[in-house]
């Protein structure tokens, strides 16, 4: 599609749209896209067509994902919406991107990946933690071996709560599939696949205020996830709806030879700091691009088809963090550990090409082992 711009349609005009608008904005001025189309309720029409300029409003999601005129559907709906608006616009044989979750069901997220699997389309599932600058450094130090083989992880990412939408707190919202799938996502794109998760997750504040209505909290607001990615390797989330601050790194990564801590949140990365012990100190790098965007999916998407070129984001890799979030919440009520089926393959990255998981490297001169399946 390199003659001509790519044409979008967004399913979704709520707060979320506005962050992937500013990443849309310099692809519109390069011709490299246009708006065609949004759905979106009706408040919202005149901000979509007169604020952002897009020539067609409606208020059906079917009117944008079987449009002959849109190349690319943005979905950008509460979550209980994201599966069924994807797998038709992958049915209409459109080009997706979809907010996290890519579903709140596994089945429809597994019938979701098969479509794109077989279809023409693309399609990237938020969160786009892997494409972060930081994300990629860490990833290349990890699979050079830069500290080791990888034993233990922690990584944390909470707020307060959402105050503007009562969905985050009803079923198909929750810390579990809303938030911790960012942590999730980071660890498993750098140490591979999880095979077993468990997790004590419950509502911590039961009752919360949204746009001045009393709302009862029925999705868990507050979770410890514990992962397990074989070979001894174990991980630790800490995710919430009840953080009122923290400073800690969001991602600690430790080694048999030394640490990696990315800084910052890790859907926006504040640089990181390395310990090897062969150094006997810590060094600390600064953010490489302090002002990436967590929509940056997009950009990458578009991208990827102007190029005719695979997407880093795999639907594999999303549907196997809906399955450790979704496992979690199981293992949560059940008081059990649960066994991850899925599986994918680690992102791989312009640079060192390290396939191996890096929880599996023990060090530069050994044979490196294959990795493990999920199922192993």
């Amino acid at each position: 599609m390199k003659g001509r711009p790519i044409r979008i349609g967004v399913v979704g005009c709520g707060s979320v749209l506005d962050p992937y608008m500013t990443v849309a904005d310099p692809l519109r001025r390069r011709g490299e896209v246009e708006l065609v189309a949004a759905c979106g309720r009706p408040h919202q029409r005149r901000y979509v067509v007169e604020g952002l300029g897009v020539p067609s409003f409606t208020t059906d999601f079917r009117d944008v994902t079987e449009s002959k005129d849109v190349d690319l559907v943005l979905v950008l709906t509460s979550a209980k919406d994201h599966g069924p608006i994807t797998r038709a616009a992958l049915e209409a044989g459109k080009h997706v991107l979809v907010e996290k979750p890519v579903s709140v069901d596994l089945e429809e997220a597994s019938r979701i990946v098969d479509l794109a699997r077989k279809g023409p389309g693309y399609l990237v599932c938020a969160p786009h933690v892997i494409l972060s600058p930081t994300f990629q450094t860490i990833a290349h130090r990890l699979r050079r071996g830069d500290i080791g083989r990888v034993v233990s992880a922690r990584a944390r990412y909470g707020f307060s709560g959402p105050w503007w939408n009562k969905w985050f707190y009803l079923p198909g919202g929750g810390v579990l599939t809303d938030l911790a799938c960012y942590n999730i996502a980071t660890l498993t794109g750098l140490l591979g696949p999880a095979r077993r998760v468990m997790a004590m997750a419950g509502v911590s504040v039961p009752e919360r205020e949204i746009n001045g209505e009393r709302v009862r909290v029925v999705a868990e607001d507050n979770a410890q996830i514990l992962l397990d990615f074989g070979d001894a390797a174990f991980a630790v989330v800490t995710s919430s709806l009840t953080m009122q601050q923290y400073r800690s790194p969001a991602v600690e990564l430790y080694g048999s030879t030394g640490v990696i801590q990315m800084l910052g949140d890790d859907w926006d990365p504040d640089g990181y700091e390395i310990w090897r012990n062969e150094a006997g100190c810590w060094q600390v790098f600064k953010e490489q691009m302090p002002d990436w965007p967590w929509a940056d999916g997009l950009r990458h998407l578009v991208e990827c088809i102007r190029e005719g070129v695979p997407p880093l984001i795999t639907p594999e890799h999303a549907y196997h963090t809906l399955e450790v979030s979704i496992k979690a919440q199981v293992s949560a009520r059940e008081g059990r550990a649960m066994r991850i089926e899925s599986t994918f393959t680690p992102p791989a990255f312009t640079g060192p090409k390290e396939e191996v998981p890096a929880h599996m490297i023990h060090d530069r001169t050994r044979k490196h082992q294959a990795p493990l399946s999920a199922s192993g």
